[in-house]
């Protein structure tokens, strides 16, 4: 077999050869938005910084800038990616400066504005003229690339033409400057290298192998080629035990070229050469990819938690959110939510910028719906301050009337539209509440010292009431039974019938009466599951297709809660967080998965009635 590198293409050679160190990013005639800028400066900030003066102000950098573009020296992409770097932590800076003097001042952060920063439109316009010459620089670049190719293409036509002619020492001599120049040529389109390649070492080898030299010019060319192509060998196996695969990788791609570069050995060393060399290239390329691979898994472990993310802030039910403790609580979640987002790293580099906007939309739609929730609040609390201002004014007036039965309804329905009306800004709530219930108060107490032949009659309601307390307490003591339910309804009904008690007493006996009612209740509800169970059992058709309807029904809502639980339980798993803001979040969610599955359990016992059924 034949010497690769006086043949053909070492392996993977396409990938090794051309112009990797170009300027190869993409350079668009479009200015990026804010937002694009202030995301590729935060992902430039968790980078290493390279070792570049960090400016102290944004005019500094502006200056660095302008001077680069006047310079036409455009080449230093890592400097420029400093620079951008420098210039949006400095612009964040401000940024938040001003949003603290904004809230110190005594407004509210969601209030905020910034003002227009012609700083950052002359840095964008200074940008603007570097990747304009960068561009350029690009498309000199590739014009360079392809005259190479040219020049290139003119030796292969000027070494088939010697190869197929008269070989003598004129020849030989004219085959080395061929050598030389194919050396100082340097890069060409990365698409011909291997065609160009494979025809320059063809006709080299054909001329090598009808050269008619003596042996002594043959075989000190080949021993000098030996030496060379076997350090080459040396230098690529010593790369394998190099930390940084990276830099590995691309000194592999000088080798690689070096031993293109170099002319041919003697036949029986070409084989066992070559496969030296391609061993040692597969390992350095294995762990390359290696390496890429590992990274490429990571960025997509990472897309899929922060699409989870996502997910959860996007599945909050705003509309749920209807008072000012349940956006408190949900505010602290997604805080929680913003506060792991952070801890994460990069998506894949198609994804990441889109990832983030979906993240920045349902945070910004969340806080924007707050925003709009607190404005109304506010707005409905001061009109619930004059609405119990008013109440307080027809309370004053009513305070002082003797007519105690109309006077008592009156203020008894006051007191019932004053529990309808919402809250109202905290500084009046007391003053407002103790200026309604002292007018109320002044005209019970009149009313019970004109009224104090009455006061028998309420004692003896307040024992009917105790007594009827009694009685549900022996029934919240005793099993759940039949019947029970219907007892208790009786006795409420009961309770309803039984006229006022002594007023100092009327809070603290219904408090005693409600409390062992939703006791009850609460027992009740223990068995609920099973009532519906039973319900469903009494209810069902006679058999054929009905109930088979009825459990395909089943088991389409089986199925449904079946996904319900296994997406709480996946969302889980990427929500782990010692803090108490983390906790809350897991505690709802376990909370939703326990419900979910009694629901569960009640539909398989459904579907068992049903199988019973048919068996019958």
């Amino acid at each position: 077999m034949m010497d690769p590198n006086e043949t053909s293409l070492p392996l993977e050679e396409g990938k090794l050869e051309e112009d990797k160190t170009v300027v190869a990013e993409t350079v668009t005639d479009g200015q990026p938005s804010e937002a694009e800028e202030m995301l590729e400066a935060e992902e430039l900030m968790a980078a290493e910084a390279p070792a570049y003066v960090m400016r102290e102000t944004r005019e500094e950098v502006i200056a660095r800038l302008k001077e680069i573009a006047e310079e036409g020296d455009v080449s230093d992409k890592q400097e420029l990616d400093f620079l951008k770097l420098n210039f949006y932590k400095l612009h964040r800076a401000a940024h938040e400066a001003a949003l603290a003097a904004w809230i110190e001042a005594g407004n509210e952060a969601e209030t905020f504005a910034p003002e227009r920063d012609t700083l950052e439109s002359e840095y964008k316009e200074a940008m603007g003229v570097i990747k304009q010459k960068r561009n350029a620089l690009l498309a000199q670049q590739e014009a360079e690339r392809e005259e190479n190719l040219q020049k290139k293409l003119a030796i292969i036509e000027r070494l088939k033409t010697i190869s197929e002619g008269v070989i003598d020492s004129n020849a030989y001599n004219e085959v080395k400057q061929i050598q030389q120049e194919w050396k100082e040529i340097k890069n060409i389109p990365a698409g011909k290298v291997n065609e160009v390649w494979k025809s320059y070492q063809l006709y080299m080898e054909k001329f090598y192998d009808l050269l008619k030299l003596n042996n002594e010019f043959r075989e000190y060319d080949f021993k000098k080629n030996l030496e060379i192509k076997t350090r080459l060998c040396e230098e690529a196996e010593k790369l394998a035990a190099e930390e940084d695969v990276v830099a590995a990788f691309r000194q592999l791609q000088k080798l690689h070229q070096e031993y293109r570069e170099t002319g041919p050995v003697a036949k029986d060393l070409r084989e066992e050469l070559w496969t030296r060399f391609k061993n040692a290239s597969t390992e350095v390329n294995k762990r390359h990819q290696s390496h890429f691979e590992a990274i490429k898994e990571a960025e997509q472990n990472n897309l899929d938690q922060k699409t989870v993310i996502c997910e959860i802030v996007e599945g909050i039910e705003l509309d749920q959110l209807t008072g000012f403790a349940q956006w408190e609580e949900k505010t602290k979640e997604v805080l929680a939510l913003q506060a792991k987002w952070k801890t994460i790293g990069y998506a894949p580099q198609k994804m990441n910028v889109k990832i983030f906007e979906r993240f920045r939309q349902a945070c910004d739609n969340f806080f924007n719906r707050k925003a709009e929730f607190f404005k109304q609040y506010k707005e409905n609390m001061n009109d619930n301050l004059e609405k119990k201002k008013a109440l307080c004014e027809q309370a004053e007036a009513l305070k002082d009337s003797t007519d105690w039965k109309e006077t008592g309804d009156k203020l008894a329905k006051l007191q019932k539209e004053w529990k309808t009306i919402g809250a109202v800004p905290h500084k009046y709530s007391d003053a407002v509440w103790k200026r309604f219930i002292a007018a109320c108060d002044y005209f019970f107490e009149q009313k019970g010292k004109a009224t104090s032949s009455q006061r028998s009659v309420e004692v003896e309601n307040l024992a009917k009431k105790k007594d009827i307390i009694a009685r549900l307490k022996a029934l919240n003591e005793g099993e759940v039974a039949d019947g029970v339910e219907r007892e208790v309804r009786d006795l409420m009904k009961e309770w309803n019938a039984v006229g006022h008690v002594p007023f100092k007493d009327k809070d603290k006996v219904y408090k005693e009466y409600r409390t062992v009612v939703d006791a009850l209740f609460d027992k009740f509800n223990i068995s609920a599951s099973q009532k519906n169970l039973s319900k469903f059992r009494s209810n069902l058709a006679g058999g054929g297709s009905s109930l088979a309807r009825e459990r395909e029904k089943l088991m389409r809502s089986y199925e449904m809660k079946k996904n319900e639980i296994q997406t709480y339980e996946n969302n889980i798993g990427f929500l782990t967080s010692s803090s108490k803001k983390g906790n809350s979040l897991v505690a709802e969610m376990n909370r939703k998965i326990e419900k979910l599955k009694a629901d569960l359990q009640l539909i398989v016992d459904k579907i068992k009635v049903i199988d019973e059924q048919e068996e019958a």
